[in-house]
């Protein structure tokens, strides 16, 4: 694509940032949280001490869908052009509440498309109404309201695209380890940052692998910073026979869920289809 005579690879539509600040800290996001505190930042949904001003970021008793919006100058490694090349890395982005998918999977093209088809994550408290809890889901590449035309259509661009420009697919995790939702914890957030900053510098693929026994897609074995428990979900459950079950339920959905594209897609994202 051109734009103003420069060949683009991505684009932004939006012009400023919109961030949740539910249990935001600066140790964890200090950029973000720095905004907070800056004249011209909108904050939404937030208790706060009335004298003081103080916000308190770990009160969800309003909603746990609380926000703030700055501009993109706040943030220091911000584009002003909103314009970039072709990415070398591609995140997909799923919050797995049955505490079964690892922290992060390389994804061939044809996983990548197959993925990106199924949509998998899950509506968490706060973020809609009447959502008390997490509840798993299946949105067409991850925004099935906003797609007009035949979701293989966009999956096929992604995957030739991916392919052409040797991009690297990542499937992120942020969800449960230990346990589905209820009895597991959340992905620790420093542990992905290691492991999208590993992505992205390259040392991730420089790496060990295996294959998942569920998902057939790529797991790292071992990275700096990243308990190696972490990366096998299976050993982070107490009970192994309860997290083969559950691991069992979700491919299953996976297979149900994608039969409605199996007529439109080609053989090598069939196979993988196929292979759960």
């Amino acid at each position: 694509m051109s734009m103003a005579g420069q060949i683009v690879g991505l684009f932004n539509f939006e012009g400023g940032c919109y961030a949740k600040t539910i249990n935001l800290s600066a140790e964890a996001e200090p950029e973000i949280f720095a905004t907070t505190s800056k004249f011209g930042t909108i904050i939404e949904n937030m208790v706060y001490d009335p004298e003081t001003k103080e916000l308190d970021f770990d009160d969800d008793s309003l909603t746990a869908n609380m926000r703030c919006a700055y501009p993109l100058e706040y943030i220091s490694n911000a584009s002003a052009t909103a314009i970039g090349g072709h990415p070398k890395n591609i995140i997909m982005l799923t919050c797995d509440s049955f505490g079964v998918l690892p922290p992060i999977a390389r994804l061939t093209p044809a996983q990548a498309m197959y993925h990106f088809l199924s949509g998998f994550t899950a509506k968490v408290a706060g973020t809609e109404r009447g959502i008390t809890e997490p509840l798993p889901t299946f949105s067409t590449c991850f925004g099935a309201p906003f797609m007009p035309r035949r979701p293989e259509v966009y999956g096929n661009l992604l995957r030739d695209k991916i392919a052409k420009h040797g991009a690297t697919c990542w499937l992120v995790n942020t969800g449960w380890t230990g346990g589905a939702y209820g009895h597991g914890s959340r992905m620790p957030i420093r542990a992905t940052r290691s492991l999208l900053s590993a992505a992205l510098d390259g040392t991730l693929s420089n790496g060990a692998f295996r294959a998942d026994a569920n998902f057939g897609f790529e797991v790292p074995t071992s990275v700096p910073g990243v308990a190696d428990l972490l990366l096998d979900p299976r050993r982070t459950w107490e009970d192994k026979d309860a997290y083969d079950a559950q691991a069992t339920k979700l491919v299953s959905m996976f297979s149900d869920n994608f039969e409605q594209y199996l007529p439109y897609i080609d053989n090598d994202v069939r196979a993988v289809a196929l292979s759960k």
